[in-house]
């Protein structure tokens, strides 16, 4: 059994496929950033489905957030060989697997707009990481974790308008305290900042949150994408929900700035699953 994994830092997406049949789950994200082998392996274990077929996984192939220095890659290793002990393991980073999904044999800029973003060159066969993907602290632009944090920013200085602070504060009953409790001094800060990005979502007509995700998606492209030299000759494709569900908005940023959009995927997993089948010789994924 070959079990392919895509993860960001809120959500790992999991297809299993053997001969018989294709199967998905799902668990918490697996960012070894945040998590060490032994809160990973909690994590694997939770998981009914994962512990069932667990003997029967043969090969894994893990990408992930966060997963882009050796020492990283090995916590995750560390963990996926102690859960699935008769497995050979892969992990690398989830830019390699966002860019086999959507860029296939193609060369293109390879883009993650989730909780976090990120951004690589990739060939057609090998990923090029640049200076980017510097986290939630430093950089982010554009990502579930950005938004997020403009939004908060904007209900405690008082700057969001009158009717949508309204319905922030029936929506989501923070303070100071409270928010400064969770960035500082609990687990998953990036998380947390990213889940008030949906505020976005209920009021994305309204003025502000537009010019929000129009300022957002330019400085993704001034901060990330115009840092390649050939960026007008390439297609940026993209992965991760902020992407995908704020697409029109997306291209629109995009083609005032004369750059090619290729795919929108919400989720890689299924495009890295045909990827791997196609590249390891085994065949086409079936629906799960």
């Amino acid at each position: 059994m070959i079990l392919v994994a895509d993860s960001g830092s809120s959500k790992t997406d999991w297809i299993a496929h053997n001969s018989k049949e294709t199967l998905d789950f799902h668990t918490q994200g697996i960012n070894p950033y945040f998590l060490n082998s032994q809160e990973i392996i909690k994590i694997l274990s939770k998981n009914k489905d994962l512990s069932k077929i667990a003997a029967e996984v043969k090969e894994i192939y893990f990408f992930g957030a966060g997963c882009s220095s050796p020492d990283k890659r090995e916590v995750v290793s560390n963990a996926l060989s102690s859960f699935f002990k008769n497995a050979y393991v892969s992990v690398d980073h989830d830019l390699i697997g966002s860019a086999y999904a959507t860029c296939g044999d193609k060369k293109g800029l390879s883009c993650i707009l989730g909780t976090g973003s990120n951004i690589a060159y990739y060939d057609g066969k090998d990923v090029y990481p640049g200076k980017h993907g510097l986290g939630y602290i430093l950089g982010d632009e554009g990502s579930g974790t950005f938004f997020g944090r403009r939004v908060l920013l904007s209900y405690l200085y008082k700057t969001m308008p009158a009717e949508l602070r309204e319905k922030f504060k029936q929506t989501y009953p923070v303070t100071k305290d409270i928010v400064i409790e969770h960035i500082y001094q609990k687990p998953f800060p990036n998380s947390y900042l990213a889940a008030f990005s949906k505020f976005m979502a209920a009021n994305k007509s309204h003025p502000f949150i537009q010019n929000l995700l129009k300022d957002g998606f330019q400085e993704f492209i001034d901060s990330n994408v115009k840092d390649y030299k050939n960026y007008r000759s390439l297609e940026c494709s993209f992965v991760g929900s902020i992407a995908y569900y704020y697409q029109d908005e997306l291209k629109a940023v995009f083609a005032a700035n004369d750059i090619k959009i290729g795919k929108i995927l919400q989720k890689p997993v299924e495009g890295i699953f045909e990827y791997i089948l196609k590249r390891e010789g085994i065949g086409q994924l079936q629906s799960v």
